[in-house]
């Protein structure tokens, strides 16, 4: 069901976690963009999912790694190489939506995180997730982190 925005939830849901699929593989083998994008769009598009979100979401990462992975250094409790892949790719793509969907209430970046990494992740990886976004989230979208806790 698609919202007033025109956004489809359970669309984007599933765009994100092929797209936390892409990044691990692109973590694990490297490569570019298009061949990874290439890689995961065929499944993605026979899950009726966001393929525009998805590719959005691949193409910020791997654009902007470097400067995500030094955002999230003052977060994690080591080197952003030495968190298990599939919680460094969750992270990698939340940080993206925070610093870079400003059209998505940090609230949904921070669930979809947590929910990816439960279904992907270690059995307490969802944790270490969740309080490094917390936080990342608190500074980032300072205005609106307030905002929703002041109701």
């Amino acid at each position: 069901m698609r919202r007033q925005d025109g956004v489809d939830p359970v669309a984007r849901s599933r765009a994100r976690r092929r797209a936390l699929q892409a990044i691990y593989a692109w973590q694990m083998a490297g490569g570019d963009a298009r061949s990874v994008i290439a890689q995961f769009a065929h499944e993605q598009a026979h899950e009726v999912a966001d393929l525009e979100y998805f590719e959005d979401l691949v193409r910020g990462v791997l654009a902007h790694r470097a400067e995500l992975d030094g955002a999230l250094a003052a977060f994690v409790d080591r080197d952003i190489e030495q968190v298990d892949p599939i919680e460094r790719a969750a992270l990698r793509i939340a940080a993206y939506e925070l610093r870079h969907r400003l059209d998505v209430p940090y609230r949904v970046v921070l669930n979809e995180a947590v929910a990816t990494t439960k279904r992907f992740g270690s059995e307490h990886g969802h944790t270490y997730v969740n309080g490094v976004l917390d936080r990342a989230a608190a500074e980032w979208r300072a205005a609106e982190v307030q905002a929703a806790r002041g109701r």
